[in-house]
């Protein structure tokens, strides 16, 4: 099959930016990060495409990008399935600063839950029968950025923490027995998170990970 793919590029947050393409022909059984990396092996036709890789087993969330413009995880999508038409066009993220090409710079995430406090002073002694299975899936976020590339009410910079750092506010208050600390978190959440979410859970939709978050909001929104 022939593929025509497109890929937004930018040098640097300072330069202006601008689209590249390239002609894929093969079976389309490659991942879009199967095929960046082909891209970066051939230097002599073209600079290398800067993007983020990690595991490229959809655990560690780092290839997440714009396909077709929906956040999704490089590793996971096959050429074959992304093509439209014969077409596929990659960006970087809009919602964080471009560092170059597909790579942004998604800093902002941790920076927001060390605001949030939100990390362990004791933990809960509970065996968490009760909630076991909620507790799990919520360990499996990625931290990728796909929840608030797509969320209405969130702005990199801006008040609103967004669905990832929710899930790690259920998980670091209800583990947590230090009532002060606790309280902190609580009261971080309320301010961050709480107030600005507008329930459209489209971050629900484009997790790669498949997260409950209307659950695990539900269950966090019971401890305030």
């Amino acid at each position: 099959m022939t593929i025509e793919i497109s890929v937004k590029r930018q040098k640097s947050s300072d330069e202006k930016s601008y689209v590249q393409t390239f002609n894929y022909e093969g079976d389309g059984n490659l991942t879009i990060a199967d095929w960046l990396t082909e891209v970066n092996k051939n230097e002599a036709k073209t600079d290398r495409i800067a993007w983020e890789c990690g595991c490229l087993e959809k655990k560690c969330g780092a290839c997440a990008m714009l396909i077709n413009g929906y956040p999704s995880l490089a590793c996971s999508v096959f050429l074959r399935k992304a093509a439209k038409r014969g077409k596929i066009h990659l960006e970087p993220f809009h919602k964080f600063p471009v560092i170059k090409d597909l790579m942004v710079d998604r800093s902002m995430i941790f920076e927001t839950m060390k605001e949030m406090k939100l990390w362990l002073m004791e933990k809960n002694q509970s065996d968490y029968t009760w909630n076991r299975d909620l507790q799990y899936k919520a360990g499996q976020c990625l931290q990728c950025g796909c929840c608030l590339e797509v969320c209405p009410n969130f702005l990199s910079g801006e008040q609103f923490s967004g669905a990832s750092a929710m899930v790690e506010a259920y998980r670091a208050i209800e583990q947590n027995t230090r009532d002060e600390h606790k309280k902190e978190m609580k009261e971080e959440y309320q301010k961050k998170f709480f107030n600005y979410c507008g329930q459209s859970l489209s971050c629900k939709s484009v997790c790669p990970q498949k997260l409950p978050l209307d659950e695990i909001q539900a269950r966090v929104n019971n401890h305030k």
